[in-house]
């Protein structure tokens, strides 16, 4: 459940923005003194019609008035616009900020969708709480004092009328708009859970059409619209009831003051002047209720939907442990895994336990096992996308617990299993972790994975687009570019997840080439399925339930390791015993 959160939480938001919102602060208030002077400028020139007197300067006066109020309303309204586009900015870059540096335990529990929701359709809703909320509502409490002491001071009387009226309509309405918020924040994460069907089924789009399960997927999306919908309706239920409310409250106003006013006019007690101005005064008064009261509702909604964006806000993100510092122990392993435990949260399932090994510098390692054996789960651990439940992983013989992860991440080159690979150019992907690489050095990559036709394809070359996620290229395309992305930045230390799952016999042997060329002087952690690839590693770590079962080269665990003989005759790698 989100925050419940105030104007407090706003502060961060309009801080940038003060010197903006202080000038329309004084706008608004030479704004309103400028209206709440025009009736009583009426009754003068109404008054000095009835008596015969000269009224031209009172008209003049009258007149500027209106001029000034529309000037100024008319440069508040721009300031105050361009403040609310500003606050959303602002808005936006923080949830961008904050969503980009969670620990990646949160994207595990978290819709993609929902979150998306939140950068989009909730931080849109705090625009309605700086134009339609905030500042309506102190304007409107502006000209609600001054119009309410103007009445007073014409006829305390009338004034006594025209606030009975109105505080039975207040009342209900105050008590409808404060039940808006939390219908606000159920309609917003309605539209999250929508905006989460409609990624997914995006997403898989051909997995879908190839299932023949676009009516199903179309069922789900239209549930989740349908609940945004009928939360929608509610929000628009109360709406609905606010504004003939406030209507009533008007009319009964002012016919209260017509007639109560009209026989004091006939009693001589007031002039009709007087009760010109006061009928304006009414106005005044009640229009500004009415807009305060639907700026009330804007303001419930933007907070509701502030208190979506402060929830997100509120999670921690990574962030480098307070004081910690570190030296590099010479002739360390370049990775060491010291009795290792770990489980994705607490009072699950174990994936690892007590998992000891270390991974000499310089040197190629490989992890083999059945799938859920944990082998990626390791090299998530090395990158520190989480922490370890007990034991300890080092790098270059420091804790990495210890380590800024900037400092951890720039010695470590990760490619993963899925080899995503990003919307947009080759370029941009190529780029990606290493901005400043020269194009030579990119192409010279590109063919080293023997992916050189890429960018000669086109005309576009390097600048040719690969589309979302890649779907312009093939599988073993995508997976050789996110290998040349990882080597052109030339990490001490690099983690391939099944690098060659999706090549062929003839692409695999290339890129089997380039890990060799740039594996010299550094240290590889490879997970590998096929065992072809790693036949020559240095050691070979055979992992087993969450547990290493056998350590070696790949001659020794032939002779030593069942489990890894099963693998290699499988694979015909060695004869069947």
């Amino acid at each position: 459940m989100p925050p419940k959160v105030g104007l407090r939480s706003l502060w961060p938001y309009v801080r940038d923005h003060r010197t903006s919102l202080l000038v329309v602060a004084v706008l608004s208030l030479v704004s309103s003194a400028a209206t709440l002077i025009q009736p009583l400028l009426t009754r003068n020139v109404i008054d000095g019609i009835s008596a015969g007197h000269a009224v031209s300067a009172t008209v003049v006066l009258l007149v500027t008035a209106l001029i000034v109020v529309a000037a100024l309303d008319g440069v508040r309204g721009y300031l105050l616009q361009r403040t609310a586009e500003g606050l959303v900015l602002t808005a936006r870059q923080r949830m961008a900020a904050r969503i980009l540096r969670l620990p990646i335990s949160e994207y595990d529990a978290r819709r993609t969708g929902d979150l998306l929701s939140r950068v989009g359709a909730d931080t849109t809703l705090l625009r309605a709480v700086v134009t339609s909320g905030l500042f309506e509502t102190v304007t409107g409490a502006l000209m609600v004092v001054g119009a309410t002491t103007a009445m007073i001071l014409l006829d305390p009387v009338l004034f006594g009328v025209t606030i009975v009226a109105l505080a039975i309509g207040l009342a209900g309405g105050i008590i409808t708009a404060r039940r808006i918020r939390g219908l606000s924040v159920e309609a917003q994460a309605r539209i999250g859970e929508m905006t989460s069907a409609v990624e997914r089924a995006i997403s898989a789009a051909r997995t879908i059409r190839a299932s023949r399960a676009e009516e199903r997927e179309t069922d789900a999306i239209n549930g989740s619209a349908r609940r945004a919908y009928q939360a929608g309706l509610r929000i628009a239920r109360l709406q609905s009831t606010l504004g003939p409310v406030m209507v009533t409250t008007i009319q009964a106003s002012f016919l209260l003051v017509l007639g109560v006013g009209g026989a004091r006019v006939a009693h001589g007690t007031i002039s009709v002047g007087d009760l010109v101005s006061f009928v304006l005064y009414v106005f005044f008064l009640v229009m500004p209720l009415g807009q305060a009261m639907n700026a009330y509702t804007q303001l419930q909604t933007g907070l509701g939907a502030l208190g979506r964006m402060e929830e997100i806000l509120a999670l921690p993100a990574e962030t480098d442990k307070p004081g910690a510092g570190f030296a590099v122990v010479p002739a360390a392993p370049a990775v060491e895994f010291r009795g290792v435990s770990f489980e994705y949260a607490q009072g699950s399932a174990p994936i690892l336990t007590n998992v000891s090994f270390s991974v000499p510098a310089g040197s190629r390692t490989a992890l083999v096992g059945p799938s859920g054996a944990g082998k990626s789960t390791l090299l998530s651990l090395v990158e520190r996308f989480y922490d370890v439940s007990s034991g300890a992983v080092l790098v270059h013989g420091v804790d990495i617990r210890d380590m800024p992860y900037d400092v951890l991440r720039s010695q470590l080159g990760y490619v993963e299993q899925e080899a995503p690979v990003l919307a947009g150019t080759l370029r941009d992907n190529l780029r990606l972790a290493s901005p400043g690489v020269s194009e030579h050095r990119m192409l010279d990559v590109l063919s080293a994975v023997n992916l050189g036709d890429l960018a000669t394809r086109t005309e576009a070359g390097l600048d040719a687009e690969v589309g979302e996620g890649g779907v312009l290229l093939s599988g073993g395309e995508r997976q050789r570019l996110a290998i040349a992305r990882t080597l052109l930045a030339a990490p001490a230390i690099l983690l391939l997840d099944e690098p060659t799952s999706n090549l062929d016999a003839r692409n695999e042997a290339a890129l089997r080439s380039a890990i060799d060329t740039v594996a010299v002087g550094r240290t590889l952690l490879i997970v590998a399925h096929r065992l072809s690839t790693v036949v020559d590693a240095d050691q070979i770590v055979v992992l087993e339930h969450g547990s290493v079962a056998a350590v070696g080269t790949h001659a020794e665990l032939v002779e030593t390791s069942p489990l890894y003989r099963e693998f290699a005759a499988n694979q015909l790698l060695v004869s069947p015993a």
